[in-house]
């Protein structure tokens, strides 16, 4: 499981690569179950966007997908269109969200928002890498 130690070292992680890319960045991790355990909102990042953060570590974790690869899933005539309706609309279908992997095992998830699509996967990959 996720706990706060490996959370802060995640959003360590990440906040380093939204430093290096000079995109300031909402990042979020959640445990096992996609319950929240930490989140950060570096300096000028959006305020609309610690929600998004959020949720996209929650769909990574509730469906073990990073949230770009179920953006692919979930246009019209794929078989998980309408997805991002499910969940009380928590269900984030852009790229930001990764699974966090512990010896192949799933164990919580980041979520990243705060700039395009592309910082927002790299920076949640770099936060990801902390934990494998």
């Amino acid at each position: 499981m996720i706990n706060l130690e490996t959370a802060r070292r995640v959003i360590a992680a990440a906040e380093k690569k939204a430093t290096e890319i000079g995109q300031p960045m909402n990042i979020a991790v959640v445990d096992g179950g996609g319950n929240l355990v930490a989140h950060v909102r570096m300096d000028g990042a959006w305020i609309g966007s610690i929600d998004i953060s959020i949720n996209k570590a929650f769909t990574s974790r509730a469906f073990d997908i990073a949230t770009r690869d179920l953006a692919q899933h979930s246009q019209s005539g794929s078989q998980f269109f309408g997805i991002h309706a499910s969940n009380h609309g928590r269900i984030m279908i852009f790229a930001g969200g990764i699974p966090l992997k512990e010896n192949g095992k799933v164990t919580g998830a980041i979520g990243v928002s705060g700039g395009s699509g592309e910082q927002d996967h790299a920076v949640a990959e770099a936060g990801a890498a902390a934990v494998r």
